[in-house]
């Protein structure tokens, strides 16, 4: 418009007709605790396994930063088709019961909605409840229908990872940069790897993003035991994800996380795995692994105690 120009008012108000309005509801019951469920629900390792509707859908994270305030930038790709992006501004974060996202998507610079989604969780013991309300404003085109399938499809895949998801946590009264130092440092971390009465030898070790960890943990008795770690998103100080083979180059047994939360002057580390079935879950439940698991961060704090 030029300087001075008359606004074109018929343009404006066409616009607004074209807009869609929806407000659309989601609930899912889900077999894990609400705490459980909240770091399925926004841990950026986990969305990654469930986020994807369906097969043919590859979910890429080209950001994401879970606080308020934080943004998250994925790219949804269908093989043939233009890449969708979505756009997400983190509103509200009460853990583990409360989020409220913006959320815009497009294709090809053209914006095609904007959404607010408000997420509620609640429950006790082993299972919980999670509701989801999108209030929806289709732009280029009418989005209702692609939101409901992507949301049905995307919660059902939630409920069925939150089952498989395994959290463990410890607050170690150190600051974050020696607790990170620590864990994300070649010479320092098979030190420390492991329950108590276990140590690693490895056989070769990049704990950049795109790195490797390959090592051997040796049980009390001599067992031995072949493990491969392939390190994704690092974040210094902050967070970092990583899958678990079953030795060098063997099947993925789960998709791993580790969030280091600052709480001024201490740190807050927590542990997460979704496993890549229900029964390797319940195997590693069964023989002990959240026991074992915070074994291993207890060793984490001795170990900065140390230093």
């Amino acid at each position: 418009m030029e300087p001075g120009a008359a606004p074109d008012v018929s343009q404006a108000r066409a616009v607004a007709t074209n807009v869609r309005f929806a407000t659309l509801t989601f609930e899912r019951d889900v077999a894990a605790p609400p705490a459980t469920l909240w770091e399925a629900w926004t841990a950026p390792a986990a969305r990654t396994v469930w986020s994807a509707p369906t097969p043919s859908v590859t979910v890429e994270y080209l950001e994401a930063g879970t606080r308020v305030g934080g943004r998250e930038v994925s790219l949804c790709k269908v093989a043939g088709e233009p890449d969708i992006r979505c756009d997400i501004g983190w509103l509200d974060l009460r853990a583990p019961s409360r989020s409220v996202n913006s959320e815009v998507i497009s294709r090809e610079g053209e914006t095609l909605s904007a959404a607010l989604v408000t997420a509620a969780i609640e429950g006790n013991g082993e299972h919980s409840r999670i509701q989801v309300t999108v209030q929806l404003s289709s732009l280029a085109e009418d989005m209702e229908e692609g939101y409901r399938q992507g949301f049905g499809a995307g919660l059902d895949n939630l409920s069925a990872v939150a089952g498989r998801t395994m959290i463990l946590q410890r607050v170690i009264a150190a600051p974050r940069h020696l607790v990170w130092k620590a864990w994300m440092n070649e010479e320092t971390l098979p030190q420390w790897w492991g329950p108590d009465g276990f140590s690693c030898k490895t056989k070769r070790i990049d704990l950049r993003q795109g790195g490797e960890w390959v090592f051997d943990m040796i049980g009390p008795d001599g067992t031995v035991f072949p493990n491969h770690h392939r390190y994704g998103e690092v974040r210094v100080e902050d967070r970092m994800s990583y899958e678990l083979l079953w030795g060098e180059n063997g099947p993925k047994h789960a998709d791993a996380w580790a969030v280091f939360e600052d709480l001024g002057g201490t740190t807050k580390v927590t542990l997460g795995m979704v496993f890549s079935t229900a029964a390797e879950y319940h195997t590693a439940k069964g023989f002990g692994a959240v026991e074992l698991g915070l074994q291993t961060l207890g060793k984490l704090e001795r170990f900065v105690f140390s230093r």
